[in-house]
């Protein structure tokens, strides 16, 4: 069997079995590429140069006990291969964090954030760090900045110290334990924040393999707004004259919008819309006062 018949046939078990995608990859062929390719030990982006090797009996064995696996499981593809990438950099994964899956990846990346920003942007903060995947890449996009990530959950912070390490960014971020703004030591230039926003009745809707992550990194109260709420209104006091805050609030735009009708929020353009992460200045989060 080749590698492409082997991914296909991987790729119709776990269409025939209604896994959830949504961690990394967002249909069958492509979560089955994952799993075939990291178990085969082939480069993610190395299918068209491989797709025609043939697979032996033993290899495709090991490969059908990893997808059964994740049917079984019901857990997301990255917690079985400890892995997940975002802006094609990669990042160690596993139950102690949330996935990393944030838009706000791609703003720092297409440079969407960088107008907002000065020479004189020197301190950047990742609230509700997760695995560290933001602040990460935040450290990247301005080798300038130091970076400060905040986590409630001591397990995230364990799982986000192994990425600051194997990015080798331990001199230029620094993890901070605590609930919210808490433990933050402002004023920042930039906040990024990636919060718990899924209102309950979505909580409750939620496929198995959405459950298998930290709830505490996803519920947000009955309309997805508590962890919002408190942190607009503590953030003015974090940030600089000039400082913005990017948050990330998904699918819950409407309930954004009710719970703060008169706030000024400039919404960025994402790959999934302009619904997804909104830019809030610092005297905007001061109107609410």
């Amino acid at each position: 069997m080749t590698l492409l018949e082997l991914i296909e046939a991987q790729a119709a078990r776990l269409h025939e079995a209604g896994v959830s995608f949504g961690h990394g990859t967002t249909n069958a062929f492509d979560e089955s590429a994952w799993l075939v390719m990291w178990k085969l030990g082939v480069p993610l982006d190395a299918l068209d140069a491989h797709e025609t090797d043939v697979i032996d009996d033993a290899r495709c064995a090991e490969v059908q006990a990893l997808v059964t696996q994740r049917i079984d499981s019901r857990q997301p593809a990255a917690y079985l291969t400890r892995e997940a990438w975002l802006q094609g950099v990669p990042f160690y994964v596993d139950e102690r964090a949330i996935v990393p899956r944030s838009f706000i990846a791609e703003l720092m990346a297409d440079a969407t954030i960088d107008a907002w920003l000065s020479d004189q942007t020197t301190r950047v903060l990742d609230l509700c760090t997760g695995n560290g995947s933001l602040a990460v890449l935040a450290a990247m996009a301005w080798p300038e900045v130091s970076v400060d990530a905040i986590d409630l959950s001591e397990d995230a912070l364990a799982v986000a110290r192994i990425n600051v390490d194997r990015h080798q960014l331990g001199d230029r971020i620094r993890l901070l334990q605590g609930d919210g703004l808490a433990p933050a030591q402002g004023p920042y230039d930039l906040i990024l924040c990636n919060p718990p926003y899924v209102n309950s009745a979505s909580m409750a809707a939620l496929p198995a393999e959405y459950r298998a992550e930290p709830e505490l990194a996803l519920a947000g109260g009955e309309d997805g707004m508590d962890f919002v709420r408190a942190l607009l209104a503590q953030a003015p006091a974090q940030l600089t004259e000039q400082g913005v805050l990017v948050l990330e609030i998904g699918n819950e735009r409407a309930f954004f919008e009710a719970a703060f009708p008169q706030l000024e929020a400039a919404w960025l353009e994402t790959s999934a819309g302009d619904d997804q992460v909104l830019l809030l200045t610092r005297d905007a989060l001061k109107g609410l006062a």
